[in-house]
């Protein structure tokens, strides 16, 4: 793969809310905008199924993801690093 290629992939940083699935998390991606028409900051939030291989992401981890090809019939997201350790129970 060229590194055109790789640079065309979306990046995104997320929180983990579940990872109660085998080798799949999910990741809540929020971000804020200013809305066009009425100029008031808007918050939206997605959730995306991440593929976690080795099963080590935890609930309330800060994580990057990479775009990828479809794995599953929703899992379309990799996990790239792990930027922060949520809190331990």
């Amino acid at each position: 793969m060229s590194d055109n290629q790789s640079s065309q992939r979306k990046i995104i940083s997320g929180t983990v809310v579940s990872n109660r699935m085998d080798k799949t998390a999910v990741v809540q991606v929020q971000r804020r905008f200013a809305h066009p028409v009425f100029k008031k900051y808007v918050s939206k939030r997605v959730k995306y199924k991440v593929h976690d291989e080795k099963n080590d992401l935890n609930v309330g981890d800060t994580v990057r993801i990479i775009e990828t090809r479809p794995l599953s019939k929703e899992k379309r997201w990799r996990l790239l690093d792990i930027l922060e350790r949520g809190p331990q129970d």
